[in-house]
């Protein structure tokens, strides 16, 4: 049995208003309580809130970071990778995610959506880009039970499955507790 742990990208601009804000902050914070990390641009903004949501919730998160400098990183971020790389950035992000959440954002954002969905990967959005393949959602709640479920759904597993799900019942995971589940 494998001890890797799901990493689910949260991306988004720099800039964005109060409510997508703590849209990303509510994002992280579930993320972290469902026992996932959270990878993200290690910057501020969307960035910045969702790294802060997850760190408040006891979770580990990973910040890309454009430049050279790890001190260049937002201070919620736990592990900063500097990779000087600017946003060619985006494509290790996208790559290295088993799932992506946009957040608003600009084109920095599209192109991380671009990745993750030529790379296969699922996208919830949450007043993003309304493109073919990124499934629109109201809010984090629905977000991150939206990604969770896909990742369960790609698992290829004889063996019981645990995890931690926020929100609703999804597939035989109930909020709050442990449940197995049987592929």
């Amino acid at each position: 049995m494998s001890n890797k742990k799901n990493i689910i990208a949260v991306i988004g601009g720099r800039d964005a208003e109060p409510g997508l804000l703590a849209e990303a902050r509510k994002v992280g914070e579930l993320l972290a309580n469902a026992g996932v990390l959270v990878i993200t641009g290690g910057m501020g903004g969307i960035m910045e809130a969702t790294s802060r949501g997850a760190q408040e919730a006891g979770g580990l998160t990973i910040g890309i970071l454009p430049g050279d400098n790890t001190n260049e990183a937002n201070p919620y971020i736990s592990v900063p990778v500097a990779t000087g790389m600017g946003i060619a950035r985006n494509v290790i992000i996208a790559r290295t995610a088993d799932a992506l959440i946009a957040v608003g954002g600009q084109y920095g954002t599209l192109s991380e959506i671009a990745h993750a969905l030529q790379l296969g990967k699922p996208v919830a959005g949450i007043g993003t880009w309304d493109i073919e393949g990124v499934e629109v959602v109201k809010d984090a709640e629905e977000a991150v039970r939206v990604v969770l479920k896909k990742i369960l759904e790609s698992v290829k597993s004889e063996k019981p499955i645990f995890l931690l799900v926020p929100g609703d019942i999804v597939m035989g995971i109930g909020m709050g507790k442990k449940r197995i589940l049987d592929k």
